[in-house]
């Protein structure tokens, strides 16, 4: 049976409680903003720069006068607004029966919005298909967990055929409505229609952006099980192929390293980091494996 059919907002929320917020609470002993957390707006310091820092933060009057590189500093805010954009397209229908990846991507985002509205943050979120399906404005609580975690639970949306995912139309509602700055995840598979990339890097100018692909190992590597009907979420086209050939299996690595490496460009030259969490994974590994490499980003 599929897993997530059977799903209610409490049960997810209560299993991962148990077996995720518990085990990360442990290893950040409750400070959940070494996790996830966005940059205050309030000047407190000037210090020289070094390796690391955020050239964003570079005070360049001040650099021009002591013939050095400085830094601004800022205090964080106690309190902050975050968003999810999260991915609802049907090509997240794919994956394990028992562990497609829009169940991955509900655990990541129901977890992100229990451990985001600790201590009274505001989180909102925006799911999308080939469009914006919908928009719950920011709030906090447990009530606010429960809504989002009630929405991404349903199926990927259908689309019309021949339709096919655009990120840029997901930023560009981001862009309309974040008005402060704000923290934004985005959680996909980041199989888009390409030119995405620019709209990403203005989001990141003004916001602390972290991105998050959900990914299956058989998106990069089919087993070898003969002949077989191959589907596109996005599309619905389909072709048959034979597994076993070894000429086959080559240029789908190939073509789904080129994929990848694509990607991580792009997000790249946006200014965001690209953190990957894989549908046979750990969740907890993986999350403290994005928090790790965003401390040493901050570096």
């Amino acid at each position: 049976m599929d897993q997530a059919a059977t799903l209610t907002p409490e049960r997810l929320l209560r299993r991962l409680e148990w077996h995720v917020v518990r085990r990360l609470d442990g290893r950040l002993q409750g400070d959940y903003r070494t996790l996830f957390r966005g940059t205050g707006v309030d000047f407190t310091d000037l210090r020289e720069y070094e390796p690391g820092d955020d050239l964003r933060h570079v005070d360049w009057n001040v650099t021009a006068r002591m013939d050095a590189l400085y830094v601004r500093q800022y205090v964080e805010d106690r309190e902050l607004t975050a968003w999810l954009l999260l991915d609802h397209s049907a090509s997240m229908g794919f994956g394990p029966v028992d562990r497609q990846k829009n169940l991955v991507l509900a655990e990541v985002a129901t977890t992100l919005a229990h451990v985001l509205a600790h201590g009274g943050n505001r989180v909102g979120a925006v799911l999308f298909g080939s469009e914006v399906e919908q928009v719950i404005p920011p709030a906090s609580g447990r009530n606010q967990v429960l809504r989002i975690a009630r929405e991404v639970i349903d199926p990927p949306t259908t689309p019309a055929p021949g339709t096919t995912t655009d990120l840029a139309v997901l930023l560009r509602a981001a862009h309309g409505l974040t008005r402060r700055r704000s923290l934004i995840v985005i959680v996909s598979d980041f199989i888009s229609e390409p030119g995405w990339d620019a709209l990403l890097a203005l989001l990141a100018r003004r916001h602390e952006v972290v991105a998050i692909q959900v990914a299956d190992p058989r998106e990069f590597e089919i087993p070898s099980v003969g002949m077989v009907y191959v589907e596109d979420a996005e599309t619905g086209e389909q072709i048959f192929v034979d597994t076993d050939d070894p000429v086959f299996q080559r240029r789908l690595r190939e073509a789904a390293d080129a994929r990848q490496a694509e990607l991580v460009e792009a997000t790249r030259r946006a200014g965001v980091d690209l953190h990957q969490v894989l549908t046979d994974e750990d969740l907890v590994r993986a999350l403290m494996r994005v928090s790790a490499l965003r401390k040493r980003r901050r570096r």
